[in-house]
């Protein structure tokens, strides 16, 4: 399988100066000899701090967000460019709480990866459906429209620089889990999707698939086994090195 794993920390708004320092410096020998791509998204506030600490290691450092506007009066965000210039390398797009909370659209989530790639950043890009939304049975019919929607307009080549992350909204902080068989179902819905949009061997070869539905050390190991799941987006047990490096070596 061409798929490398990889395993991304979400920190949300959590972490000080002082509080990244020593997660991040715990952190680094823990996975140090991690077999997965490793990658910790913060804080704009602890960016900088996250990209000195881990230069040379290989810890990847990632934003929570990213504006698709070059530059202007967008008061309060962050561009591409900005981000570059501080050595991050990936940013999470589309997450479940920038939808709820800030307006985030299947539109603006287009228009934030095309920045983000032409920048020359790696998007991490969220899908996912609402408890309301799978009640009803519209699981397929939402995870098709997102995907769909992000990658409007992204040619094939850029493929290996973009990670898809499945958040089953219900199961976001709430210590619910999907049972690693309906996580791996439902993820297959997306990789198909991604077959249709580009081709078979392409969704199988080069699109990565993370499941982001409270993943930790508990349940880390039998979500990674399934077939379709290439790692994970990690929140709450991000927070602590040794949670996180447990879900890194899984």
């Amino acid at each position: 399988m061409a798929r490398k794993p990889i395993i991304a920390g979400n920190w949300k708004m959590n972490n000080t100066l002082a509080e990244t320092r020593t997660l991040v410096e715990g952190l680094i020998p823990l996975v140090k000899d991690a077999k997965c791509d490793v990658v910790i998204c913060t804080p704009y506030t602890d960016l900088a701090l996250a990209v000195e600490l881990t230069r040379g290691t290989n810890i990847h450092v990632g934003a929570e967000n990213v504006h698709w506007a070059e530059k202007g009066a967008f008061t309060g965000e962050i561009s591409a460019k900005m981000l570059v210039e501080l050595g991050v390398e990936y940013v999470i797009i589309g997450h479940s709480e920038r939808r709820q909370y800030f307006g985030e659209t299947d539109e603006t989530v287009n228009k934030r990866v095309k920045a983000a790639l032409a920048a020359g950043l790696k998007p991490i890009i969220c899908v996912g459906e609402t408890l309301d939304e799978r009640e009803a049975g519209k699981v397929e019919e939402v995870l098709v429209r997102q995907t769909k929607a992000a990658f409007d307009g992204i040619d094939k080549e850029e493929l290996d620089n973009i990670v898809i992350a499945y958040e089953p909204v219900w199961a976001i902080g709430t210590g619910k889990t999907a049972t690693a068989q309906v996580a791996d179902e439902t993820i297959a819905i997306i990789r198909n999707t991604m077959a249709e949009l580009y081709c078979p061997k392409c969704a199988e070869n080069r699109v990565r698939i993370q499941y982001g539905g409270s993943m930790n050390p508990k349940n880390a190991a039998e979500l990674m086994a399934m077939p379709q799941i290439d790692g994970g987006l990690i929140g709450g047990a991000s927070l602590k090195a040794e949670d996180f490096s447990k879900v890194v070596n899984y």
